[in-house]
């Protein structure tokens, strides 16, 4: 296994707790000298994802790190991610459909003072009667999850669990798991909400890259390969589990691989080329884009992308 692999994340109230307190401790008595470590930058399954659907979205996002307005579906993914890991936060028998809906609207006070920006969703933000069904929505959305599992008959090991290692390659992999389940043998579980409104067939392709991805990862970190992918759609109530075995998660590595090289390629030379699909009714950057008649900023250059850290909204779906 290579060096520097590391997972971080949240296991229960007490261990956050625990930590908060800790992280605490720690800043009162260090030293008030800046810290200048610069993160080393890295491949995530959403930035992969960009560079294998458009390779000039990868630019616009990772190199250029262009601005985006979210969507509401964006913003409520975001929120209803929130709202489960504060649910699983709490003892088995307080994970109920109605502490769930308690816990949505004190959230997302929190959530839009952290990024008042995400106000901006609304077309008219001080309009209560807009948030209030905004707010609705995703509700439904937690309804949805309690009709495909019970959330106290589990005790995962973590909820939105940092993890990060680097290939034999050199290639460093970094991403966020929704909730990763460990049974008492040992067996893991990977899974992932969805919540947004992409095609259900495009949407399930880059979903599943996306889990391969993690269970790349899981296997480098702890030597076993995940004995179940569980994708879990909030929209239309519906789930998916896939198996994946060993020589699949070498291929698929290989392509991990193989993605970062092109990267490199194209970050030496600036020639990150649009690929125009059916997702570019979702790309915020189709007036910069040649293939809509727009043209990009002057290229900033190389090697300074995006550290590879996914954002609250790239976690979100």
């Amino acid at each position: 296994m290579a060096n520097g692999s590391t997972t971080t994340g949240t296991a229960s109230a007490t261990e956050t707790a625990t930590e908060t307190a800790t992280a605490t401790a720690t800043e009162s008595t260090a030293t008030a000298a800046p810290r200048t470590e610069v993160r080393r930058p890295a491949l995530s399954p959403s930035r992969a994802g960009d560079f294998k659907q458009c390779p000039l979205l990868y630019r616009f996002r990772a190199v250029d790190r262009l601005p985006e307005t979210p969507t509401k579906a964006q913003v409520r993914g975001t929120l209803v991610h929130s709202v489960l890991e504060r649910l699983f936060a709490l003892p088995r028998g307080g994970r109920t459909p109605e502490t769930a809906r308690e816990l949505l609207r004190p959230t997302w006070s929190e959530l839009s003072e952290e990024s008042p920006e995400w106000m901006e969703i609304f077309t008219d933000p001080v309009s209560a009667e807009e948030v209030a069904e905004w707010l609705t929505s995703a509700e439904k959305l937690l309804d949805s999850y309690f009709e495909l599992e019970d959330p106290r008959t589990l005790s995962p090991e973590a909820c939105e669990l940092h993890v990060e290692t680097e290939l034999d390659s050199g290639v460093l992999l970094r991403g966020y798991i929704d909730r990763l389940d460990v049974a008492p043998t040992g067996e893991i579980r990977v899974v992932d909400y969805k919540t947004g409104a992409a095609p259900r067939l495009i949407g399930e392709a880059k979903a599943m890259f996306q889990m391969k991805f993690y269970a790349v990862v899981l296997w480098r970190l702890r030597g076993v390969v995940p004995r179940q992918l569980k994708l879990l759609y909030l929209s239309d109530g519906q789930a998916l589990a896939y198996t994946p075995d060993e020589p699949e998660l070498a291929r698929f590595e290989r392509t991990l691989e193989a993605i970062w090289q092109a990267i490199l390629r194209a970050g030496r030379t600036g020639d990150f080329r649009p690929n125009p699909s059916k997702l570019c009714g979702w790309c915020s950057h189709q007036d910069l884009c040649p293939s809509f008649g727009g043209t990009p900023p002057d290229y900033p250059g190389w090697p300074e992308p995006d550290p590879g850290e996914e954002s609250a909204l790239d976690r979100a779906d």
